[in-house]
């Protein structure tokens, strides 16, 4: 975070997301074909609800797409799967530059989990929750 500003704006987020990102073993990088990585503020009313959320402040992120699990070898081009994460609710539950970075961490690995097929389950015994 920059001096003087108490949480990181929407720039130096998407920075944290991508250094989560690139920080993924190499075996993971299949993971990351025809997906699109997006950060907003927080999620629409239509996102939460599909994810059975009703106040999208209390969504940390999501993930639309087709597990990996779930590929064909004929797997055909399609519209990209994405990931989304919210900042303000991270913010929200986070305090401090270090909490706020593991939280970042944790829900992108989170959601890369659900794209790799990974239920809620298994995500907690993982610890990435």
């Amino acid at each position: 975070m920059k001096d003087g500003e108490p949480f990181p704006g929407l720039e130096e987020f998407q920075e944290m997301v991508e250094e989560v990102l690139e920080g993924l073993p190499p075996d993971f990088k299949r993971l990351m074909e025809n997906l699109a990585v997006v950060v907003e503020d927080v999620a629409s009313s239509l996102d939460a609800a599909r994810a059975g959320v009703r106040n999208p402040m209390q969504l940390l992120g999501t993930y639309t797409g087709v597990p990996f699990i779930q590929w064909g070898r004929d797997r055909t081009a399609a519209p990209p799967d994405i990931i989304k994460i919210y900042r303000l609710p991270i913010l929200s539950v986070a305090s401090g530059a270090e909490e706020i970075k593991d939280k970042v961490r944790k829900v992108v690995l989170h959601e890369v989990g659900h794209r790799a097929g990974l239920d809620e389950r298994r995500l907690r015994e993982l610890g990435v929750y």
